[in-house]
């Protein structure tokens, strides 16, 4: 039985996606979930939006360990309107029906603390979804898993069946894109499965 590797990154966030994420490309981490303010400021752009988030939440994370530290946060755009977590069913009913037979853009900033700095990177990627019923609207939303995800639904979920083609990062509409931090990982002399450092 091997041990279990000591952890190289610290990740601002109690999400299992971003840890299955950061475990594909072999990052052995420990969590330091942090709670800052999310509200958009006034003016503020989508992307700068996300980017500040991320970076904000890597430097609250840094503050709990000596470990490299990742941030990163996820906005579901259409029309240039940022769709957050749904306040309930009628909330995630209306946003998926505004999402259903159209475009929108998923953004996903990802920030690393590090003997590097702060770097940080933020990727788009255009998601088309078919029409999508009331009667489907409803049985997502009674599946329990829309309720905590930007925009209602989540991509690798039970909303996959929805999405009729995306053109970008895969891994950045579940939470992180993968090609973008794994070189700000490696800048910060973090090795993945490869060993490679930037």
């Amino acid at each position: 039985m091997s041990a279990t590797p000591s952890p190289l990154l610290c990740l601002a966030s109690a999400s299992p996606r971003r840890r299955e994420l950061l475990a594909s490309i072999g990052v052995p981490l420990t969590s330091c979930p942090v709670d800052i303010d999310e509200t958009p400021l006034p003016g503020e752009s989508a992307e700068a939006y996300v980017t500040r988030l991320a970076r904000e939440k890597a430097l609250a994370g840094a503050r709990l360990s000596s470990l490299p530290t990742l941030g990163s946060d996820t906005a579901v755009v259409l029309d240039g309107a940022i769709l957050g977590k749904p306040e309930g069913p009628a909330h995630a009913a209306a946003m998926l029906r505004s999402l259903a037979g159209r475009e929108h853009r998923v953004l996903t900033a990802v920030a690393v603390t590090g003997p590097a700095g702060l770097l940080d990177a933020c990727v788009a990627t255009t998601v088309a979804m078919r029409e999508i019923s009331d009667d489907e609207i409803a049985a997502y939303w009674a599946s329990g898993e829309p309720a905590d995800k930007a925009g209602g639904y989540a991509i690798q979920g039970r909303a996959a069946v929805f999405v009729e083609h995306i053109a970008g990062s895969h891994s950045a509409v579940v939470g992180l894109p993968l090609f973008e931090t794994a070189a700000l990982l490696r800048r910060q002399g973090v090795a993945l499965w490869d060993g490679a450092l930037g």
